[in-house]
């Protein structure tokens, strides 16, 4: 029987359905991406804000149409709005037979079963569970990088946020079982390990009784095939001297930070619930800066925070003006049912947060610009993405650019080089977020 898998939302999510496609396949089930062949549709949906929630219920309502017309035998739903909405799932959209939450996705093989058996049901999630199957994972991003989810849930609790709700409290993976599936990963041709967590920072403070993330890192190094490791979803107010002499001394490990601040602006800060004021802000930014001087740091802010004032938003744009974050991407504040925002007073019309979402973008682009051009010059080493298509050219990523959310290098040459390959380039031209180079 085939299988069509939709996966949404964020990597950590696209880790559980590595998971799941790794359960399906030993059992023999062939996957297909054409939603006309498939026997079985199973969807891994997020709902982190509204847009990902109307984007997972469309997806369901489309599905659901093949299973109408009866070429679907069995519709599963996984995943974040699976957790938050289960009931609702299967009363509203009766052409769902199975709704796994999120720390049930090991169970897939039984609601697989359950669904071709007729069976309308709930596998309920144990939030405070950790689900480890052995079976290996089916890696979907191109084979020569891969995600490792090193922790799941999260204990911050950010007024504007639903996430410990649907994910549960913050639960370390084991660092034997990280280091065995890395070994795993790079044994199958994964040479970029890309770390991904609610908040990676705080790993094995729940299993060690302290931030063990740079102890993590010193044995991933030690993995003969893995040449880059690159860390994401780093709370500022959890970086350690640790984790930045380990960044300084194993080469493995990427110059680059992904630090989700949100806003820099004191009041927004504390009624967001964040942990950090400006000035600490200031302070973690300048030390990385002074002690990894070629360190590439994103972020990612919230605009139109219930509250926030014209005078707020314009702080925010100054911080952004003055820091000059390599990368940077702004989302809307989305109001979540269940989160203590969504019922605060003052809350901002939708066209304002937009307008103030273009403004900070349009100020960022004006230093990512900047920082483009000045890499004109300059040698990097280039992992190879993949070839552009009728033309003698091949498109990659340097250290500072993670899959699918930063800028991509073109190079044009006439040799020929495959995905996953490490060339040195020399950086000819920057068309905006992107940069161009010829091969060394």
């Amino acid at each position: 029987m085939k299988i069509l898998f939709i996966s949404l939302g964020c990597d950590k999510n696209l880790v559980d359905t590595e998971v799941m496609l790794g359960l399906l396949a030993s059992r023999g089930y062939e996957m297909t991406d054409d939603e006309t062949q498939a026997d079985i549709i199973v969807i891994n949906t997020c709902c982190f804000i509204h847009d990902a929630k109307e984007e997972s219920i469309q997806n369901i309502l489309e599905m659901a149409e093949y299973k109408k017309e009866g070429k679907v035998k069995a519709l599963i739903v996984t995943g974040c709005l699976a957790e938050r909405y289960r009931q609702d799932i299967l009363d509203e959209i009766p052409e769902v037979d199975e709704v796994l939450g999120t720390t049930a996705y090991d169970k897939i093989l039984d609601a697989v079963d359950r669904a071709l058996a007729g069976k309308h049901s709930v596998i309920l999630s144990d939030l405070d569970a950790l689900p480890l199957p052995e079976t290996k994972r089916l890696v979907t991003t191109g084979g020569h990088f891969a995600y490792l989810k090193i922790a799941e849930g999260c204990d911050k609790h950010c007024t504007y946020c639903i996430i410990p709700k649907i994910r549960g409290n913050f639960r370390s993976v084991p660092m034997e079982r990280l280091i065995r599936e890395a070994q795993e990963l790079a044994d199958q041709g994964v040479k970029e390990l890309i770390l991904v967590a609610q908040e990676t920072t705080l790993y094995g403070k729940d299993l060690y009784g302290e931030k063990s993330l740079h102890r993590l890192l010193r044995e991933l190094c030690r993995i003969s095939g893995i040449h880059w490791i690159r860390i994401l979803y780093c709370y500022p107010e959890e970086i350690t001297d640790e984790l930045i002499q380990v960044m300084k001394e194993e080469g493995k490990v990427c110059n680059y930070l992904d630090l989700p601040i949100q806003h820099a602006s004191d009041e927004i800060l504390k009624r967001m619930g964040r942990r950090t004021t400006k000035q600490e802000l200031k302070d973690i930014i300048g030390k990385l800066r002074r002690e990894i001087p070629d360190i590439c740091l994103r972020t990612t802010l919230i605009t139109g925070f219930p509250g926030e004032t014209e005078e707020q938003h314009e702080e925010l744009a100054e911080f952004v003006d003055e820091m000059e974050f390599d990368r940077l991407g702004v989302f809307t504040y989305s109001p979540e049912e269940g989160t203590p925002a969504a019922s605060m007073p003052d809350q901002i019309d939708e066209d304002v947060k937009e307008e103030r979402q273009a403004e900070l973008m349009e100020l960022q682009q004006e230093i990512a610009f900047d920082n483009a051009e000045s890499m004109i010059g300059k040698e990097v080493l280039v992992m190879i993405e993949g070839k552009v298509a009728d033309e003698n050219a091949y498109v990659g990523r340097t250290y500072r650019d993670a899959p699918n959310v930063d800028g991509l290098i073109f190079i044009n040459t006439d040799e020929e080089l495959l995905s996953g390959d490490f060339a040195r380039v020399k950086v000819t031209g920057a068309l905006e977020y992107d940069l161009i180079g010829e091969l060394l």
